[in-house]
């Protein structure tokens, strides 16, 4: 009997269903859904990095795209034994005491406050800050040294403390706060107990500080020392936690009604896209797995032996089991990497946008075509034309933190910058550069997990940007000095989702026999060019030059540093 599976993956702008045959990993269906109104930009201010995401968004997608896989396979619904949810992270949504988001209850419905605050809202540097300051002072063990000693705003308590101070209405009504990977898991099935509802290992320990050496979550004495809310707030979330390979529940009436499938079929417990995108992508011990899209999560396994009580300076976490059960999960990430080249892109459009808009010369058809068809031929253009530069040449030297950085050594209050431009910068130049500065970006954390004595002996690249720009990935090969391989799904993280509910479902007996079984394949890879690594490594030294000009604490040696 054929046994079928649904990994759904949560990304920025838009969620991906796929359904999965257990056998050989076929994919019978996929479909996408695009997030209306953030799409609309409804409810964010990039000016002061606020970026909010409404429940309904998440909740419209979720039901439209497993309608659309189950319709579109035509396998028998009853054959659908397991789903599994990834989502970005960290992403919390306050919810009431019964689970509801808060944002679909009355007088709520249009507070950005209650909503969910997205990975990348960067309104709580503030208050990560003050987590940072306390963990080392406040008399009890550094709750922060196994997320690398730092606790970023793109974080779980730091985001929380940021809407407590700021909107006293969601403080009072919020009963708890959950990951999107939970709510969304929550919401599915029939089981509705918070207080026994599986919790997600990967976002709790990533994300929250989970960790069994202070039983859980950090202390109340700790929580409280922020705000007397995170003390009482602390009792209403959970203290286990558990790995993806598990079943939170059966699917309920309800959903199995609206998604046209049965009660029988279980729900894993939630991830985040990185992790399950590296099982999806068959990741292995010194394997370093790199998602790469509008920012990249960097993903490595290590067995107990090897990483042990270790802690890795700078990272965004080493959980035990949150990628593969059995093994520690390490994770770090760059904070722009897709992000850095759109923002150039609509700075390059912004005449085309504002100045066709008002000629006189052209109909609104022909303004309409216009735009996308610059639109289209933008990136493909100037990458044509970067290729073209030698890297030998006099370039611009740039920096990635466009939205901070993530890792090593988070700090969102950084920004990013561009040096040595001339009058013979063109714009090709400044792409060239700014392709070089995220692949910089990434060697920066190659370089910390091996000096942390983390070995990373193959890297594999997943994701749009890794999928679609050759040109960036040679470059990334380059500066790596190590061979890429690329996933030859473009659905990794939903692939890997697949596998844990396969899992889950007592398909398969683990998630490593899983993914090798049903991972995806790998379609092409790229190798060093030996004769541009050694000029890649002189631009290098410009990076980290511009990097300790832009950032005070970074510490590079004085023979490096010239002027």
């Amino acid at each position: 009997m054929k046994n079928y599976v649904i990994g759904l993956d949560y990304g920025t702008d838009s969620v991906r269903a796929v359904l999965i045959d257990t056998e050989n990993g076929q994919e019978l269906a996929s479909n996408v859904s695009h997030y209306k109104r953030w799409k609309n930009k409804q409810y964010c201010d990039a000016s002061i990095n606020q970026f909010r995401q409404h429940p309904l968004d998440h909740i419209e997608g979720l039901e439209i795209t497993i309608q659309n896989v189950v319709k579109e396979s035509k396998v028998d619904p009853k054959l659908v034994r397991g789903i599994c949810i990834d989502t970005t992270g960290s992403s919390p949504v306050p919810v009431t005491k019964d689970g509801t988001p808060l944002a679909l209850t009355k007088g709520f419905e249009e507070n950005p406050n209650a909503m969910m605050v997205l990975w990348k809202d960067h309104t709580s540097i503030n208050e990560a800050n003050e987590i940072n300051e306390l963990a080392v002072s406040w008399g009890g063990e550094d709750v922060t040294k196994y997320v690398g000693g730092i606790y970023s705003s793109e974080w779980f308590w730091a985001k929380i403390l940021h809407i407590a101070r700021q909107d006293e209405a969601v403080r009072n009504a919020a009963h708890t706060w959950m990951e999107h990977c939970d709510l969304m898991t929550y919401l599915l099935i029939e089981d509705k107990d918070l207080k026994t509802f599986k919790r997600s290992r990967c976002a709790a320990g990533h994300k929250a500080m989970w960790h069994t050496d202070w039983n859980g979550l950090p202390p109340v004495e700790f929580l409280e020392k922020l705000h007397p809310y995170l003390a009482q707030l602390r009792g209403n979330l959970y203290d286990e936690t558990y790995t993806s390979d598990l079943v939170a529940g059966n699917l309920s009436q309800e959903w199995a009604d609206r998604l046209g499938l049965s009660t029988d079929t279980v729900v894993a417990v939630g991830t985040f896209d990185a992790h399950s995108g590296a099982v999806g992508a068959k990741i292995g011990e010194n394997t370093l797995v790199r998602v790469m899209g509008t920012s990249t999560c960097d993903i490595l396994v290590g067995s107990y032996d090897e990483v042990g009580t270790k802690t890795v300076r700078g990272i965004c976490g080493q959980v035990d089991g949150s990628v593969i059960p059995g093994f520690i999960g390490l994770e770090a990430g760059q904070s722009a990497f897709g992000d850095l080249l759109a923002w150039y892109k609509e700075l390059l459009m912004w005449p085309t946008e504002h100045l066709l808009g008002a000629s006189s010369v052209l109909n609104e058809t022909q303004k309409e075509q216009l735009r996308e068809e610059f639109s289209d031929k933008l990136i493909v253009e100037l990458t044509k034309e970067a290729e073209k530069i030698p890297v030998s040449e006099s370039l611009p030297i740039a920096l990635d933190w466009i939205n901070g950085r993530r890792t090593p050594d988070a700090n969102q209050e950084v920004k990013s910058a561009i040096s040595n431009l001339s009058l013979g910068t063109k714009a090709p130049h400044i792409f060239k550069a700014l392709v070089n500065a995220i692949c910089f970006g990434a060697k920066k954390i190659v370089d910390r997990f091996e000096e942390e004595g983390v070995k990373i002996d193959s890297v594999i690249g997943i994701g749009g940007v890794a999928r679609k720009s050759p040109f960036i990935m040679q470059t990334l090969a380059n500066v790596l000095n190590k061979p890429i391989k690329i996933a030859a799904s473009d659905q990794t993280p939903a692939l890997g989702a697949a596998i844990y509910a396969a899992v889950a479902a007592g398909i398969y007996s683990n998630v490593i026999e899983a993914s090798q079984k049903i991972g995806s394949d790998f379609d092409g890879e790229y190798f060093p060019q030996l004769d541009k690594v050694a000029a890649y490594n002189k631009l290098l030294v410009g990076y980290e030059q511009l990097s300790a000009f832009a950032d005070p604490t970074i510490k590079i040696s004085q023979n490096e540093f010239s002027v």
